[in-house]
């Protein structure tokens, strides 16, 4: 395993293998209060088009980033990780490529492999190939975790969000082994007209310089 495909497991991306899938307790059929409550972030998520903002991401290890997010739906995400870091990952829609500058290493993932693909795809379905396993209420909001349930290479992710006013204000990835990684969003705004170039990340190495056989 490389360092960088250690680093994309840390951040959440990478689908690891779930050994024992079929043996996954069967999950609860939701109440009439939490598929509403679903139902109101699948709503909210489908309505946010076009967003930017802040996050703090905090890793397995307790180690904390941050730097600005870049959301167009459907299918394209940017995280700027702010200096020192080099780190820079985009989704263009059909893959997620992750960037290192320190470590001249750059990987790509297809999107559908990582838990971005939940809330970027183009129709947000909460209750169809979506396996909800747990809805929690909060003083001031609400969680939703859920995992793809046409995977068998999956972890899962908590979407958490505010109440009033409803907003996605973080989510936590959870891999096959445990660890968590959690991003926290700040000041996450609407907008538009976000320029296609944000969502492009092409291999900046030399071609047949590093460059893993695919």
């Amino acid at each position: 395993m490389t360092r960088l495909t250690r680093r994309a497991l840390a951040l959440g991306l990478a689908a690891l293998p779930l050994p024992a899938l079929a043996q996954r307790a069967p999950v609860a059929p939701l109440s009439a209060a939490d598929r509403a409550l679903v139902d109101r972030a699948a709503a909210y998520l489908q309505g946010l088009t076009e967003a930017k903002g802040r996050f703090v991401q905090t890793d397995a290890r307790g180690s904390t980033t941050q730097g600005t997010l870049y959301l167009k739906r459907p299918g394209k995400a940017r995280f700027e990780y702010d200096a020192p870091s080099k780190l820079l990952v985009v989704s263009d829609g059909g893959n997620v490529s992750i960037a290192d500058g320190r470590l001249k290493t750059f990987e790509a993932y297809p999107l559908m492999a990582t838990p971005l693909s939940i809330f970027l795809a183009r129709q947000i379905r909460l209750d169809k190939n979506i396996v909800i396993s747990r809805v929690n209420r909060m003083a001031d909001g609400f969680s939703i975790t859920a995992r793809d349930g046409k995977k068998e290479a999956e972890g899962q992710i908590t979407l958490t969000f505010s109440d009033n006013p409803l907003a996605l204000i973080g989510w936590t990835v959870t891999d096959a082994q445990g660890g968590s990684t959690r991003i926290r969003l700040t000041s996450l705004t609407k907008t538009t007209g976000l320029a296609p170039s944000l969502f492009v990340l092409k291999d900046p190495r030399p071609k047949n310089v590093g460059r893993a056989k695919s």
